[in-house]
């Protein structure tokens, strides 16, 4: 049960933090004065597609969403999902919709003349979101791309309702065979509490890798009446 519930949550959201980014950077085109009318309709329709995308996965329960993809889509005419096929892809479009604001809002905040400098030279949008924005931009958001794994591993407990083997599930089986609810329930509320905490944990170390060292001292030294700053890491330096 916890092996599968890791397995959907890390899955989820790999996946969707892949969607969110394909459709931040898409949200995030913007045209000159000059482009094309058709550009202009394109972006604006890819635009208004993107943002109901956004809106109902944004705007509905994840338990309605799997219950509509597992059994919508062999009712239209698709091919019936297994469990945890069908699991990974809702846990991964709904985490994409959220992502895509997440990405959004961290592309929006890297400084616009980095931009406008790298449009400047020739750069396509997609060249300077990946050589330029996105590199900072992942950085800054890594607390929320952690904080959605949080609750991918929680509300993968909503997938019970097609059935997937998932934690919940387990203990929910457990307890109506054993008719112990009290303490299925309270076990498998320490197991989420166990894991949640461990994961957290460990995202707060990467961030902290990923942040760098906190400890450094300005030097300064003043020679041919010109100043010079030195940063140094006290962390590296040699007694």
């Amino acid at each position: 049960g916890a092996g599968m519930t890791m397995l959907i949550a890390i899955s989820g959201t790999i996946l969707g933090f892949l969607i969110g980014l394909l459709v931040g950077i898409a949200r995030t085109i913007e045209l000159g004065p000059r482009a094309p009318v058709w550009k202009r309709a394109l972006v604006r329709l890819l635009n208004a597609v993107l943002a109901i995308y956004i809106e109902v996965f944004r705007g509905t329960p994840m338990m309605v969403q799997a219950a509509v993809i597992f059994y919508g889509v062999p009712y239209m005419g698709g091919p019936q999902l297994g469990q945890l096929q069908a699991a990974i892809l809702i846990v991964s479009i709904n985490t994409g919709a959220y992502m895509a604001e997440i990405v959004r809002g961290g592309i929006i905040s890297i400084d616009r003349g980095q931009t406008e400098a790298a449009r400047s030279i020739g750069m396509t949008h997609w060249q300077t979101m990946v050589s330029v924005v996105l590199p900072q931009a992942v950085r800054n958001i890594m607390p929320s791309i952690g904080n959605e794994f949080v609750v991918n591993i929680k509300d993968s407990s909503v997938l019970n309702v097609i059935a997937v083997t998932e934690l919940f599930f387990q203990a929910k089986s457990a307890a109506g065979t054993y008719y112990r609810y009290f303490e299925s329930y309270v076990i498998v509320a320490v197991i989420y509490l166990i894991l949640t905490f461990t994961v957290t944990r460990i995202l707060r170390l990467i961030e902290k890798k990923m942040d760098g060292p906190d400890n450094y001292v300005i030097y300064g030294s003043q020679s041919d009446s010109r100043a010079s700053i030195h940063v140094v890491d006290e962390t590296r330096r040699e007694v």
